[in-house]
């Protein structure tokens, strides 16, 4: 009989590395994790939130009997960017000039971006880009006596996209 050599690693406690020494108990993690991914297969809906993303497994957009995992954004994680949102476009920041308002929400959104670009993210991003332009709108309508206007024949779309430049995702 032969055994396996594990070498210490770090984090992993004596227990568990007495435990995978031995050839049966290999094959034991093995099978285990072979039920688990068929347990998980057969699953009709499953969401797991980890690390702001929620993996679930989604039917087939084709009308196909087959279903796929995806990865989108958290509720959990889309709600906290939406109150960071709320903290940097707020009626106490009436006095901030919009130039480095924009700039600042710039800024946060291609952070968030970034790390929530993988998996199918659009609808998320679609999301945030609405939620954010209407602040935007409400706080310049809401900075004066008189509101803020766009100019003659520009929507507000374009004049807070391309005018004053904020970005979308």
């Amino acid at each position: 009989r032969s055994r396996l050599e594990v070498k210490y690693v770090e984090g992993v406690d004596n227990g568990a590395k007495d435990m995978l020494k031995t050839p049966k108990s290999w094959l034991a993690l093995i099978l285990f994790l072979l039920v688990l991914i068929f347990a998980l297969q057969n699953l009709q809906q499953v969401d797991v939130n980890f690390l702001g993303f929620t993996f679930r497994r989604e039917r087939d957009k084709f009308g196909r009997d087959k279903r796929f995992w995806s990865m989108v954004p958290s509720a959990q994680a889309c709600a906290r960017r939406r109150q960071a949102v709320r903290g940097i476009i707020n009626a106490r920041r009436s006095f901030v000039p919009i130039p480095f308002l924009i700039k600042q929400l710039n800024r946060q959104q291609r952070g968030w971006a970034a790390y929530f670009g993988k998996g199918r993210s659009r609808p998320a991003f679609r999301a945030m880009i609405w939620y954010t332009f209407q602040r935007v709108v409400k706080h310049l309508r809401r900075r004066s006596q008189r509101p803020y206007r766009p100019p003659e024949g520009v929507s507000w779309y374009a004049h807070v996209h391309r005018k004053l430049g904020l970005e979308m995702l």
